[in-house]
């Protein structure tokens, strides 16, 4: 599974925002629904909140898609 990189801003974004940011959920009643039914990863551990705090080099995953978050 390739990972593709994802740059922000800032030195952290919460997971929600960074879903749609990565093209990984449609909008943000799909990335609720993503995380509330068990369907997200970070850094390989399920994540269950969507307000959760991702730093620059944290990955996501999302069935066979990752994301990297890396400073623009």
């Amino acid at each position: 599974m390739s990972t593709r990189d994802v740059s922000i801003r800032d030195d952290s974004i919460r997971l929600g925002q960074f879903l749609k940011l990565a093209g990984l959920a449609e909008d943000g009643s799909h990335a609720k629904e993503l995380i509330e039914t068990g369907d997200v990863a970070v850094n390989g551990e399920r994540e269950y909140r969507r307000g959760r705090q991702l730093r620059l080099g944290d990955v996501v995953a999302v069935g066979g898609a990752q994301a990297r978050l890396v400073s623009s």
